[in-house]
């Protein structure tokens, strides 16, 4: 899929499983893109359990060039956030996933960015966040009714109190959960299994 915006196009790579249920879209975090190979673990894991998954890049070729310098627009919430609802339109005009139900995954700041996009598009039908700053999302936190899985590393302390805090603040239907003995990449063994199987889990409910 490719998308034209106000400053160029963004890009995402749609694959639709035979039968599919749900379509999950995809929020990368900071300075990452949609070639994150840890989206596309929990992405390839998804696909198995019967969703589509979209991964999409939020930001134009010419914003990532800037975004390496400056690091500001990979916490431009804001900016993100209508990216991901302009793909989330989007979806409406693609034949194999127009009438599947929507859910989000994201991840770091792409986490805030759903959360926005799930407050402005309450058909949304779930969220999942891994390691995410759901703090910035702001105001938009107490308008979200989606389900909502907050997963977070049991060393990432700073980013479990933010989640922690975040999480009193959604109005919908809210679960936290503790990866044990994981940091804020999911890096350690069996780390990021467990997320895909959690995420999968609350997609497979709520979406």
């Amino acid at each position: 899929m490719r998308l034209s915006v106000d400053s160029g196009t963004i890009d995402g790579d749609l694959v639709v499983p035979d039968g599919a249920r749900g379509v999950v879209c995809f929020a990368h975090g900071s300075g990452s893109s949609r070639h994150s190979s840890r989206n596309k673990r929990v992405a390839a894991a998804l696909r198995r359990a019967g969703f589509a998954a979209l991964l999409f890049d939020l930001l134009t070729a010419q914003e990532e060039l800037v975004d390496e310098r400056t690091r500001a627009l990979r916490f431009d919430i804001g900016l993100l956030g209508r990216r991901l609802m302009m793909v989330t339109d989007a979806l409406a005009s693609e034949r194999q996933v127009r009438d599947l139900p929507v859910g989000y995954f994201g991840a770091s700041t792409g986490a805030a960015a759903a959360l926005v996009a799930a407050a402005e598009r309450p058909h949304v039908k779930a969220v999942v966040s891994r390691g995410g700053r759901p703090d910035l999302a702001g105001d938009a936190l107490g308008r979200v009714f989606a389900p909502t899985l907050l997963i977070v590393g049991a060393l990432d302390h700073e980013v479990l109190a933010l989640n922690r805090e975040a999480a009193a603040r959604i109005p919908g239907p809210t679960e936290l959960v503790i990866v044990p003995g994981a940091t804020h990449l999911f890096e350690e063994p069996g780390a990021l299994d467990l997320v895909a199987d959690v995420a999968t889990r609350h997609f497979t409910r709520y979406v």
